[in-house]
């Protein structure tokens, strides 16, 4: 009899330390900063269902610019409040990303055009003084993009390009000038640094969008296909790669901060959840 309840003591025991191993596993490594695995979460209308990038003005957390790749519209919502506005910029599309840089929106195609209007021209219904950019860009399909106040510079992330293989991702920069874009280099990411954290990247990175922490300086990259967050710093070297729980996130395509150096990550929604944006408070390392 003592035996057998010593063997149903260290059964249960197992069973215990596997359920806790699991538990741990489930909610998955995160960066000491932000707990991915607790975010205050925003369940977007049902105009951005389909969301795609995210952008604030100067950091400024009041309100939230937003695009989905559908139509040409620039959405803004404040932070739990429903309640979106949205002016008409271009006809219906392929947007994958948006930017307020020095003043000026700028909003990328998927086929890496751009499109860019003064962002005092964001109140309006119908926004009329939109400049088109084409073939700024290498022919690919391009969906991250990040304007830096401090710089001026103009970041965009190529997602899949004839130029990259499976080990390189290659990035564009561009000046924002008063009237024009003007290039002013390019960079790129290692993708094997990547492999150890995720097997996922073996056929290359996919980003959906890009972002400076503006407290570390370092880059926040996603992918949605591979449910990815990359950290490098602020030359592109690899640091640290997390993936994100499909539960949480759904579909991943846009990644901004605010000036305090709070996360958001926007996520599609489906035919089951809404479209959401995941806040991520900045914790103290």
């Amino acid at each position: 009899m003592i035996r057998r309840f010593k063997s149903l003591f260290v059964a249960a025991a197992l069973i215990l330390l596997i359920n806790s191993c699991s538990s741990e596993e489930s909610e998955g490594k995160t960066p000491k900063e932000y707990n991915l695995n607790k975010p205050e979460r925003f369940a977007m209308p049902e105009s951005l269902l389909e969301i795609s990038g995210i952008a604030f003005n100067k950091g400024i957390a009041d309100t939230i610019y937003a695009i989905q790749d559908e139509e040409g519209k620039l959405f803004r919502l404040a932070w739990g409040n429903k309640k979106q506005f949205h002016g008409k910029f271009w006809k219906s599309g392929d947007y994958e990303d948006v930017s307020i840089l020095r003043d000026k929106v700028i909003i990328l195609k998927s086929n890496g055009s751009l499109f860019s209007f003064p962002f005092t021209d964001a109140i309006y219904d119908e926004i009329d003084s939109v400049k088109e950019y084409q073939k700024l860009l290498p022919e690919g399909e391009y969906e991250g993009m990040y304007g830096d106040e401090i710089s001026g510079k103009l970041y965009l992330l190529c997602k899949n390009c004839t130029i990259d293989n499976n080990d390189n991702v290659t990035g564009y920069i561009y000046r924002a000038d008063s009237d024009s874009l003007v290039f002013a280099g390019q960079f790129n990411i290692d993708v094997d640094p990547i492999k150890p954290f995720s097997g996922k990247v073996k056929k290359g990175l996919r980003p959906s969008a890009i972002a400076k922490n503006p407290v570390t300086r370092e880059w926040f990259i996603v992918s949605a296909v591979h449910n990815l967050l990359v950290i490098t710093d602020e030359n592109w070297k690899v640091k640290v790669a997390y993936p994100l729980n499909g539960n949480t996130f759904n579909q991943p395509e846009g990644i901004a901060f605010d000036s305090a150096g709070n996360l958001y990550i926007s996520n599609e929604g489906d035919d089951i959840s809404a479209g959401n944006i995941l806040k991520f408070q900045r914790l103290t390392p």
